[in-house]
């Protein structure tokens, strides 16, 4: 879908989304456009229950065309996620509307004094966020059954200023799309090799991509990560994905992400019920692809290090059994329990490489590690662990500012201790209690005492129902938050 700016007077066609304030308060462009159609919005929301709520909706058909009341509140909180909030809900209100147009109109301040360029910036974002669509495989849609809408229209005086905000909202919006498109993929179209062929396109952006294949992890002892793919006819890979616009000096932040293409839970089976959606068990490995294309698509001030462990886990004859004893690339050896608990035995060796290689300022790791996770925190925040407290509140401030939900969970050296293993230096699963909290302990080993964070994100790659800025599906759930935390902490200020 197309986001455009325009200032007032420029000809328009298709809908028209107005505002109107709590109490039917009509701002000046709203009670104009009344006037102008013989105050037919008043007798339509006189004869409806629409008070100007914030997010509240009423359509009107006019002699001009159809038009989108919507409630403005009191018009003192419109900060950036209620912008964005609203232009999501605009789009999905209109897209199978049979419009193909939609115009918002913006008054050039709100009641709290807040200057339209950044406004409308915002809902540009939230209307291009909610129009993805992955619907590549659909050979067969009518076209009555694809959206109508294609294009959204901010009107305002300061439209150059608001499309010069929008173009860094945009590039971002890049990342959180590619982390979706990878994450709906089919598990035949996307595995480790195809994985990271597809990745190559971040060249694209000024990304420098490099791989490694079976035979380099075997030269680098990464016994963890290969013992987890050896059941699987697909080979596994490591894809280190560098981006470097910041002091030559400066040490990166990297990210690290879990990619198990299709997780079938190996000799340790899952049950059939549902195991289609072990697809996107690369949901981390996705968003951290996503994050390396948005700060190189807004040609971020920083250096960052993005690094992704592909693998399948699969149960052929020659697949990791319980009970086997791997050697991880920080040579800790780790006894297998259960080999359902592979993610974390994947994100041992990259870790280890990342921290070995790269000297990062800090890693943060991220992937759909525990069913553990999303049942103590459903789908409305992601659990996460930190050995660094100074990290741990930049995450959780990100969070806050991108509405992306966080919650911090604890470390310790009782949990520690319950991923000791009899007979080796520790074993991949604990007991059934705290299970997400000991799959962090685990992590915590292989980091050498890097600033680090462990996002478990289970809950949150794939969404059950749509939201405003989120369709039901992959989510892309962590690009604008890691974006907005580099954004607002770690680049280096412009000359």
């Amino acid at each position: 879908m197309q986001v455009q700016f325009a200032r007032p007077g420029e000809p328009w066609d298709g809908a028209l989304a107005l505002g109107v304030y709590e109490e039917r308060r009509m701002p000046a462009r709203t009670a104009e456009f009344d006037a102008s159609v013989d105050r037919l919005l008043a007798r339509a929301m006189e004869a409806s229950r629409f008070a100007g709520k914030a997010h509240q909706m009423l359509t009107v058909f006019t002699p001009r065309g159809r038009v989108v009341l919507y409630g403005l509140g009191s018009g003192e909180d419109t900060d950036d996620l209620w912008c964005q909030k609203a232009g999501g809900t605009l789009v999905a209100a209109l897209a199978d509307s049979g419009e193909a147009r939609l115009t918002v109109v913006l008054e050039e301040r709100d009641e709290a004094g807040l200057d339209a360029a950044g406004r409308a910036a915002h809902v540009g974002y939230g209307s291009l966020l909610r129009s993805y669509r992955f619907d590549k495989y659909r050979t067969t849609q009518k076209e009555e059954d694809r959206p109508s809408l294609q294009q959204v229209t901010l009107e305002l005086e300061g439209a150059d200023a608001a499309r010069e905000l929008f173009r860094e909202l945009e590039a971002v919006a890049g990342g959180v799309f590619l982390a979706r498109d990878l994450v709906s993929e089919p598990p035949n179209v996307l595995y480790p090799a195809s994985y990271a062929e597809r990745l190559q396109n971040l060249s694209n952006h000024g990304v420098e991509v490099s791989v490694l294949d079976e035979q380099a992890m075997t030269e680098l002892g990464m016994g963890a990560l290969l013992g987890v793919g050896q059941g699987s006819a697909k080979e596994s890979r490591i894809v280190l994905m560098e981006w470097r616009n910041g002091a030559d000096d400066d040490p990166p932040v990297a990210f690290v992400g879990k990619g198990v293409c299709f997780d079938t839970g190996g000799i340790s089976l899952k049950p059939a019920a549902g195991m289609e959606a072990m697809k996107w068990d690369m949901g981390g490995s996705a968003t951290v692809a996503g994050v390396m294309q948005a700060l190189a698509a807004r040609k971020a001030r920083v250096n960052a290090i993005g690094a992704v462990g592909l693998v399948e886990n699969m149960p052929d004859g020659n697949a990791q059994r319980p009970g086997d004893v791997v050697t991880s690339m920080s040579g800790q050896t780790i006894e297998i329990i259960n080999t359902d608990a592979e993610g974390r035995l994947v994100l041992a060796d990259v870790l280890w490489y990342v921290k070995d290689r790269y000297k990062p300022k800090f890693m943060v790791d991220l992937a759909t590690l525990t069913g553990a996770m999303l049942v103590a925190l459903g789908e409305e925040n992601c659990g996460y662990f930190a050995n660094d407290d100074e990290l741990a509140t930049r995450i959780a401030d990100a969070g806050r500012a991108v509405g992306e939900g966080v919650w911090r969970m604890p470390l310790g050296d009782g949990y520690n201790r319950m991923m000791d293993s009899d007979i080796a230096d520790v074993k991949n699963a604990g007991p059934r209690n705290a299970g997400s909290i000991t799959a962090a302990c685990f992590l915590e080993r292989f980091v050498d005492g890097c600033p680090w964070s462990h996002m478990d994100i289970a809950g949150m790659a794939w969404a059950s129902k749509d939201a405003p800025t989120v369709p039901k599906g992959g989510t892309g759930w962590g690009v604008r938050l890691l974006d907005h935390m580099v954004r607002t902490c770690y680049e280096t200020p412009p000359a």
